[in-house]
């Protein structure tokens, strides 16, 4: 957890990051809606100071709202099913004026106090805004560049073709996952430590490509939301460009079209298990801290995260963050599928603060997602971390590889 002295400079770097994203807004889409699920721009404006307040100021330290109605309003983000989209109007929301106004207050509120607020509400106010940069940098990703304050267009370093897919053998053994009570800040969803026995499996070294997923295209596979049709070809649309197909990169893909393709190739996703053993075990029956070991992660080339780059990088750019079974990028270059339905561990217990963390979405109806994308805060960069999203949801930078077992 952030000790006392740290969580003022840790919210001040997140807050840094946050607002370097909004800055790229242009101010007439700032009541646009980049992606049909999410909510409008002003809203993430407003919602990541609301609930820095409703976890510190409110929850934890029981002051009285800064703004009963904007407290509300702003609390909570929203995770329609397929079908369901939002229905409000740009005039319902507050103007842009009001809603700074509010992230002014609620700032100064929230600094006059967090240094009196216990150790998880500071550390879920910090970690939430992180996770947020990284949803607010595929929502800009999804508004079109001319609502955007321009970016430096990406220069894409990509070979002609995909490696040959290669599988690695991981021996029987056993995956740890989860953690245990008393060993530092973790999510609700993260507690829970237990074993799994996990028999012998092969996992591709890498991620699958788009060069990969070309065949299954071209076999009549669906076409992955940031591809574009050019021509008898594709292009690619990245953060702030468009590129011809990077053939090397790892494909983007829902869990609907990364199980498609599976299924395609006569093979599956790994479980939450089997890549917790592909990641973080070894040969040897030890466990590392991060695939290339105990290392903290840094920018010397260990894999693509923690805002190195909006865009992928060649799933064989970064072979010092291999695995101790040699396989590459587990963690950076986009989140990865796994088929494990998100799910509580043993002995799961909600945040009293923030109860609906999690347990709203224990439903059989989100998979879990493990690793990290290039837009991952370092922070986040856990074993036990755990992401999730509706099968369907195609907009995140969620990567897949394939397992034979």
């Amino acid at each position: 957890m952030l000790a006392a002295i740290d969580r003022t400079l840790e919210l001040h770097r997140a807050r840094r990051l946050t607002d370097s994203l909004f800055a790229e807004v242009q101010p007439e889409a700032l009541y646009d809606r980049g992606i049909p699920e999410r909510h409008r721009v002003l809203f993430y404006l407003g919602h990541l100071e609301a609930f820095d307040w409703n976890q510190i100021g409110r929850a934890a330290l029981s002051l009285p709202p800064v703004s009963e109605s904007l407290d509300q309003l702003f609390a909570f983000g929203i995770d329609p099913p397929p079908g369901q989209l939002p229905t409000d109007r740009p005039e319902d929301w507050p103007t842009v004026g009001q809603t700074l106004d509010y992230a002014k207050r609620v700032r100064a509120h929230v600094d006059a106090v967090i240094e009196q607020a216990p150790d998880v509400a500071a550390s879920i106010a910090v970690e939430h805004r992180l996770m947020h940069a990284e949803t607010f940098a595929y929502i800009l990703h999804n508004l079109p560049l001319d609502r955007r304050v321009a970016a430096p267009a990406v220069v894409a370093t990509s070979r002609a073709s995909s490696p040959i897919p290669r599988f690695i053998e991981i021996p029987a053994g056993t995956a740890t996952l989860g953690r245990a009570s008393g060993t530092g800040f973790g999510w609700d969803n993260e507690f829970g430590a237990h074993s799994e026995r996990v028999p012998a499996f092969s996992i591709g070294k890498h991620k699958v490509t788009n060069g990969d997923y070309l065949a299954f295209v071209e076999d009549g596979g669906p076409v992955p939301h940031y591809w574009l049709r050019a021509g008898l070809g594709w292009k690619y649309r990245a953060f702030a460009s468009e590129l011809p197909l990077p053939l090397d990169w790892p494909v983007y893909a829902s869990h609907n079209l990364a199980a498609a393709y599976a299924a395609w190739a006569g093979k599956r996703l790994p479980t939450e298990a089997q890549f917790q053993r592909a990641a973080f075990g070894t040969p040897d029956g030890d466990w590392r801290r991060y695939p290339w070991g105990d290392q903290p992660p840094d920018h010397g080339g260990r894999g693509n995260f923690d805002f190195d780059r909006r865009d992928p990088v060649s799933v064989t750019a970064t072979p010092q963050g291999d695995s101790a079974f040699g396989v590459s990028q587990l963690v950076g270059n986009g989140w990865e599928w796994t088929r494990s339905v998100f799910a509580p561990f043993p002995g799961f217990e909600p945040f009293p603060s923030y109860p609906g963390y999690s347990a709203n979405f224990f439903d059989d109806g989100h998979f879990v997602l493990k690793g990290a994308a290039p837009v991952t805060d370092r922070a986040l960069i856990r074993a036990t971390f755990r992401n999730w999203f509706r099968p369907h949801y195609a907009y995140a930078y969620t990567t897949f590889r394939l397992v034979e077992d």
